[in-house]
């Protein structure tokens, strides 16, 4: 859930899911292991704040739109 979030939000800012682990200096693989782990909430507000969202916007069911 929280991968496909953060691929849906790379892909409205037309980056690579490498170029945000890059940005966010994650090693390679990083995000799509979230798929099946808990990231730590430093983590999760390093993302957020990349994408310009609120940690609770990256763990809601909703769609976020920006």
């Amino acid at each position: 859930m929280i991968y496909t979030k953060i691929r849906d939000l790379a892909l409205d800012k037309k980056v690579s899911i490498r170029q945000v682990e890059r940005d966010c200096d994650f090693a390679n693989g990083t995000l799509s292991k979230w798929n099946k782990s808990i990231p730590s909430v430093d983590n999760l507000k390093r993302v957020a704040t990349y994408f310009g969202v609120t940690i609770d916007e990256l763990l809601s069911d909703k769609q976020v739109t920006h």
